[in-house]
């Protein structure tokens, strides 16, 4: 090494410091030798246990919603090739149990109108979905009087007459319930508890 490559004076105090002997106290070394081999030998950790050990992953919100959006699609990719052309499915699903229930009912209540050139007269009302066809009216022997007897909760009820298939009307008797939006009138019935016809 020539004068002109001499070393920075902290260089050549490193190099000395790395060239010297380490001296340790033996007691010292045995202390940690015997902490070393105190400590329990790793447990081996099986394939399985490594496939099956739970994991935390931490997604961000954006990530989050990509990944649920996928799924979705998966999932409507799965729909759309498991319906045939007409909607349904491929595979028939078995019937679901419908529930029957009987209708509750606090009295019975008896309807009657008085409309003697008639051929058919039907009740329709908020208790029968306003279906013509499930309570038809019975004609009297009287002549005129059509009639109708049925079960009904307590409240109130709105219902009308449908004459002959076509015209509906209020009943007479009744006290008339508001426009039904569909150019109908209808009447009310309040049936109180316990009440009968």
């Amino acid at each position: 090494m020539t004068d002109s490559d001499q070393l920075h004076p902290y260089v050549e105090w490193i190099i000395r410091e790395a060239r010297r002997p380490v001296v340790s106290d033996a007691e010292a070394r045995d202390r940690v030798m015997a902490a070393i081999h105190a400590e329990p030998v790793p447990r081996r950790i099986g394939v399985w246990q490594r496939i099956f050990a739970p994991r935390v992953f931490s997604l961000s919100p954006v990530t989050g919603a990509l990944l649920a959006a996928g799924l979705v699609g998966i999932g409507v990719i799965a729909g759309v090739f498991t319906s045939n052309r007409d909607g349904r499915a491929s595979v028939e699903q078995p019937p679901v149990a419908q529930v029957v229930r009987p209708a509750v009912s606090d009295t019975v209540v008896k309807f009657v109108i008085s409309l003697p050139r008639a051929q058919q007269v039907s009740l329709v009302g908020d208790f029968n979905d306003w279906d013509v066809a499930k309570t038809p009216m019975a004609r009297s022997a009287h002549g005129g009087l059509w009639t109708v007897t049925l079960p009904l909760s307590a409240g109130r009820h709105v219902y009308a007459f449908v004459v002959d298939g076509s015209s509906w009307i209020a009943d007479p008797s009744a006290p008339f319930a508001p426009d039904d939006g569909f150019g109908h009138a209808n009447s009310v019935k309040i049936v109180g508890r316990g009440s009968s016809l």
